[in-house]
């Protein structure tokens, strides 16, 4: 296994890749030289034997015409009136033979032709002087004897030269033979090494085809699947709606989809950094994939919002009892890096037909379900067309509200806030309002909370600050001293830079940070301690009075007072409008206020509607209050005209 292992890696090394190629490269120029050599060294071969076989043949054809001429000259001693023109025929008939060994033979044969050359001129000298000699028989015999001699001579010449040639011609292919031989084998070698280079070369690229191939099939699980979670992702969940709308057109059966967002995952991912929020992600990916059917594909959206595709849906109540069990699976402690975490969600339900006529409008619709979930924490809701026309309502709302922030349509009303004892007013509270160029004047609860969901409540804020601060220096002009009270929301007190903000507009209106109290929610202590309790200590040391609005209505601040630089508490209206008629409202108050003094923190109730709570605040030690029974929020001249009725006085200047 591990050689294999080994092995794997040394393929796909590309190393191990360009040295194959290369070496296959070298290997095939290599066999092509070799058969240049091959080629170059048959044809000298070819060369050479034709050569030595023409040199041999000539040397042949010496000995023929020797043997010729001596024959002549026996026929013409037997008989010599019939031998006579055969001899004149014969006579010289080797001269061309020799010539050509002279002119074209190899040095030997030209050394041994030039030897040659001399005793055939003997022996032609010899055949003419017999053709001249015709009285005398016994000297005729004498001279044809002389002539078988030099004949005999000549001949074991040539045939010396023709069997030196044949020798040679054999030592020559021998040779040949030898060299092919060698190359031959060098052929069998490249051949070799090449076939192994081959293999290698086509392990490489079917491990790379293979690599190809895999990385396609990766890169395209990748492209339909989270990352981080490993669900299917939204392409991937748009392709799964529309084949389960097409089957269920076909089937004529129903399709829901459940849209879930979690709730406060901003804040864990604030609070406790990015990796316990991918942490929260995986265990609410895991939580969802337990809890639903087989038919079932969840999916994540993007961020800490998920989707849920459900086939063989009988009603909009069967989608919405999946989608309580679901959530049901999903809540519940989770612990991430030994710190626990509670899971919970919204979730909006929509189902096709019913609500939906398309794969687009079934996600927008359980998108808007969902977001009426959240906004309205119903847990779960389904697809409602007036929500639908709410939210349409809201998003044009997000973008008038950016106009009237650049365009003043923002007004201030004032709530004032007076000595439970004396009736003397202590301050104010500047509450917002926006005055719609169509819709008329609108309540904070008609645009904050949808502000506070977009970015566009960090402007809001600081144009509300801005307008508040120059209102006080308004009235400080005029010898009118009120301290003013912003509320903040939690975005700011998480914003580093927001302290600075404060100071600049302190700066621009001339207001001395004491005559600022910034109101603040339990929650945004909660989100953050640590960034909320540095922003707040900055606050403090700029000069600015802290508030905690609306206390009692959090779970977990308690904690975190003693280590806050506060200044006061405003207990929530809710405890305030029975603490006149319940013993139990009573004593939730005088438990507030003795924490407050234990804490030395100021007091102030909200919500007094009736004279009899007011005057139980004084008696309980409730140092200030302000509500409906005192005054509503009202403009700025209304204000002055209010404080000056003779039952109130304002604080001194």
């Amino acid at each position: 296994m591990r050689g294999t292992r080994v092995l794997g890696k040394v393929v796909r090394s590309k190393a191990v890749a360009r040295a194959a190629v290369i070496g296959l490269a070298l290997g095939v120029f290599a066999l092509a030289a070799l058969a240049a050599v091959s080629i170059a060294a048959n044809a000298r071969t070819t060369s050479h034997i034709q050569h030595s076989s023409r040199i041999s043949d000539r040397w042949s054809q010496l000995d023929l015409h020797i043997s010729l001429e001596n024959e002549a000259v026996r026929g013409y001693v037997s008989a010599r009136r019939f031998g006579r023109d055969l001899l004149d025929s014969a006579i010289r008939s080797a001269e061309p033979d020799l010539a050509w060994q002279i002119q074209n033979g190899d040095p030997a044969d030209v050394r041994s032709a030039t030897l040659t050359a001399g005793s055939y001129a003997a022996f032609t000298e010899t055949l003419q002087e017999i053709r001249r000699t015709t009285s005398d028989p016994e000297q005729m015999n004498d001279l044809a004897d002389q002539a078988d001699l030099g004949a005999s001579f000549l001949r074991k010449s040539a045939n010396a030269n023709v069997n030196r040639h044949r020798l040679g011609m054999d030592a020559y292919l021998a040779e040949a033979g030898e060299f092919n031989r060698k190359l031959t084998l060098a052929a069998s070698v490249i051949c070799g090494v090449d076939f192994l280079l081959l293999v290698l070369c086509a392990g490489i690229l079917l491990s790379h085809q293979r690599r190809l191939e895999g990385q396609a099939v990766e890169s395209r699980y990748r492209a339909l699947h989270d990352e981080l979670t490993g669900l299917a992702n939204r392409a991937l969940l748009a392709d799964e709606i529309e084949n389960e709308l097409r089957l269920a057109e076909q089937d004529d059966s129903a399709v829901g989809l459940l849209l879930l967002d979690l709730n406060k995952f901003k804040e864990v991912n604030d609070t406790l950094g990015h990796h316990a929020g991918d942490l929260l992600l995986k265990e609410v990916a895991a939580r969802l994939s337990r809890a639903v059917r087989s038919t079932d594909t969840v999916a994540r959206l993007g961020g800490d919002e998920f989707a849920v595709l459900m086939p063989e849906i009988y009603s909009p109540g069967h989608c919405a009892e999946i989608g309580r069990r679901l959530l049901e699976s999903l809540e519940g402690p989770a612990e991430l890096d030994g710190v626990t975490v509670d899971i919970s969600g919204s979730i909006g339900a929509a189902v096709y037909p019913l609500h939906s006529a398309s794969g687009t409008e079934l996600l927008q619709h359980a998108d808007i379900a969902m977001y009426d979930a959240k906004r309205n924490r119903l847990g779960i809701a389904v697809y409602d067309p007036r929500a639908d026309r709410r939210s349409e309502r809201e998003l044009g709302l997000i973008g008038e509200l950016r106009q009237a922030v650049e365009q003043d349509e923002l007004v201030l009303h004032y709530q004032p806030k007076v000595a439970t004892g004396t009736g003397r007013v202590v301050g104010v509270e500047a509450l917002v309002r926006w005055q719609h160029p169509v819709r008329g004047l609108l309540q904070p609860g008609d645009f904050i909370p949808q502000a506070e969901e977009n970015e566009i409540i960090v402007p809001l804020t600081d144009r509300v600050l801005g307008m508040a601060l120059d209102q006080h220096r308004c009235w400080r002009a005029t010898g009118t001293v009120l301290p003013v009270a912003v509320n903040v929301p939690t975005v700011c007190l998480l914003d580093e830079a927001f302290p600075d903000r404060v100071i600049t507009a302190l700066g621009a209106h001339d207001v001395p940070a004491g005559m600022l109290t910034l109101e603040i929610t339990e929650t945004s202590i909660i989100t953050d301690p640590v960034r909320a309790g540095s922003v707040l200590t900055r606050l403090r040391e700029i000069g600015v009075r802290l508030s905690v609005d609306d206390f009692g209505t959090g779970y977990s601040s308690m904690s975190y007072l003693q280590n806050m630089p506060l200044h006061e508490l405003k207990i929530d209206r809710s405890f305030i409008r029975t603490v006149a008629g319940s013993h139990g409202g009573t004593a939730i108050v005088r438990a507030v206020l003795e924490l407050a003094r234990a804490l030395d923190l100021e007091v102030v109730a909200e919500g007094v509607e009736d004279e009899a709570a007011l005057t139980l605040l004084g008696d309980l030690g409730c140092a200030s209050a302000q509500g409906y029974h005192i005054s509503r929020p009202v403009r700025p001249a209304d204000l002055i005209a209010w404080l000056g009725r003779p039952a109130l006085e304002s604080a001194p200047v």
